[in-house]
């Protein structure tokens, strides 16, 4: 065998060349004239012709988004609360790594690196089983994960 002699079995297609005479004609189905019909034109997305851009003609606010020395949200925004992403989940059987007792809240969940750093909510769900005596304070549970941690002694808190 010679590299030189390797052939595929599916051979390269060659691509149809439009625009040289032929059957597809002069505009070669590019239409008539104007910017789109030219050889390697393209116009921007939100390109209008020239015109303001969809976004420019919405009204604008005066003023700061945020102002110094005050935490409420701006007038600007006072109709708009911040959205509160979803939950981060945890099974319950990856609450072994606890021992008998101690107790389960936010800061213990990312001390074991079961929630990743800066996680304000986490949920624990019921996939798995329990067999230690747990307490859990600050964290929100499925209603069948309190039962499993009731069942297996634990207390749940608020």
């Amino acid at each position: 065998m010679d590299l030189s002699t390797l052939k595929s079995k599916t051979p390269r297609k060659k691509h149809k060349r439009i625009g040289r005479g032929g059957k597809r004609g002069t505009t070669s189905g590019s239409g008539t004239k104007g910017q789109k019909s030219r050889a390697g034109a393209s116009v921007r997305p939100g390109f209008r012709g020239g015109d303001n851009r969809m976004w420019q003609l919405f009204p604008k606010q005066r003023g700061a988004t945020k102002k110094h020395g005050n935490k409420r949200p701006h007038r600007k925004h006072r109709f708009f609360a911040l959205r509160r992403g979803p939950a981060w989940e945890i099974k319950l059987r990856a609450l072994e790594v606890f021992k008998d007792g101690e107790t389960v809240s936010l800061a213990t969940l990312i001390e074991k690196g079961l929630a990743p750093q800066g996680t304000i909510r986490v949920k624990i769900l019921s996939t798995g089983d329990i067999k230690r005596k747990l307490m859990t304070s600050g964290i929100d549970l499925s209603a069948a994960a309190k039962k499993k941690i009731e069942d297996a002694g634990g207390t749940v808190g608020i």
